[in-house]
């Protein structure tokens, strides 16, 4: 059982849930990371800890941050009796495969509505993968493109069906998606309370379309963690706000205490959730020069593979802190919210002239990012 539900049991009776992930996601100590910045910045480090909590690990065959979300989104698809989920994301959307891998293996099929994003080879494995897995998907040019495009498919797969698919939101950061990572934070208190790790004085996490990051400051204000939430800023400064984060956290506290009363009330925490704007860089999926240095370093010293878009960025802002001497005799958590979990053999012999032809493209043009 997962620990929201240990700790609230009227919860399990009321939440829908898919159990799909492997919990609890390890956490271990850098302690070659620590070494590689003292000899970088000396002394500025102190007796800092660093340490890493492997959400990339969460599930087979994928792992990440988004496994958490499904167990809650998925549930509740099923709980009311859907064949079908829809989701959106970019044409290399890690949330738009994690959705079909892991909506095939509860029996759903999934529509994945995709616009562009910046060609690298992670878009082309995704959108191969997703296609391995069964996604159909569809690529609109623009964001307001794509909402018309799926309710195009919402009307479609209703009069198919006699339903429409249940719809899941960008990055499943919707409050149902958010329930997961309110779980995270009881989670890593429980890994805390085993010694597995100090409590963090500050965790850094990517944050792309605000779920994993609203949903660990909730989860921590409710489990009596001083943590302090370094959420990093990935995408568009329009989907990712100071009001986007304390909206999301109102939502989802209302509707876990509407599930069971004895949920805490807690309030949004401005000094304990800090939205980082510094290490975007030109536009989303494009990874800037600091980025590769995290991923090359983290690499190094721990063996723990991170990539340009999303992780790369939040690591960077942690070794940033560091060369500040902004974490000196703290100890930091990284959150690493990339996949790790190897598909490659299943798409060798994947064709991708079997996608629609509108994604041809990034299987036929030079890529617009280096490798990570």
């Amino acid at each position: 059982m997962i620990a929201l539900f240990e700790i609230y049991p009227r919860l399990a009776e009321r939440l829908p849930h898919a159990a799909l992930g492997q919990w609890p996601t390890p956490v271990q100590r850098m302690e070659r990371l620590e070494a590689a910045l003292r000899e970088r910045f000396g002394d500025g480090l102190g007796d800092a800890r660093l340490f890493v909590k492997r959400d990339d690990l969460s599930g087979q065959p994928y792992g990440g941050n988004k496994v958490r979300k499904l167990e809650f989104l998925l549930g509740r698809a099923l709980h009311e009796g859907r064949k079908a989920t829809l989701t959106f994301g970019a044409a290399g959307s890690n949330h738009a495969l994690a959705t079909a891998i892991y909506a095939r293996q509860a029996g759903l099929h999934t529509i994945s509505m995709l616009v562009p994003q910046p060609n690298s080879p992670s878009v082309r494995k995704n959108l191969l993968m997703s296609h391995r897995v069964g996604a159909e998907l569809h690529f609109s040019p623009y964001y307001a493109a794509s909402a018309r495009d799926a309710l195009y498919q919402l009307v479609r797969r209703r009069i198919d069906d006699g339903q429409r698919p249940y719809l899941i939101p960008p990055g499943g950061s919707s409050p149902v998606g958010m329930f997961g990572f309110v779980n995270a934070s009881f989670e890593l208190r429980q890994q805390i309370g085993r010694g597995d790790l100090p409590e963090p004085d500050c965790i850094y996490a990517a944050s792309g379309t605000m779920g994993t990051v609203v949903g660990l400051h909730l989860g921590a204000q409710a489990a009596g963690l001083h943590s302090q939430i370094v959420a990093v800023r990935v995408t568009a400064a329009k989907f990712t706000s100071m009001e986007k984060a304390r909206r999301y956290f109102r939502h989802t506290l209302r509707l876990l205490r509407k599930a069971d009363p004895a949920f805490p009330t807690v309030a949004f925490d401005d000094q304990q959730f800090i939205l980082r704007h510094d290490c975007y860089g030109e536009d989303y999926g494009v990874p800037t020069p600091e980025a590769l240095d995290a991923i090359r370093l983290l690499n190094d010293t721990e063996g723990i593979r991170i990539e340009g878009t999303y992780t790369g960025k939040a690591f960077a802002a942690l070794l940033a802190d560091a060369a500040a001497g902004r974490l000196c005799n703290k100890t930091a958590l990284f959150w690493n919210t990339y996949n790790s979990r190897d598909f490659s053999a299943e798409i060798a012999n994947v064709d991708y002239h079997e996608l629609p032809k509108a994604f041809h493209r990034y299987f036929e043009m030079p890529d617009d990012v280096p490798a990570t």
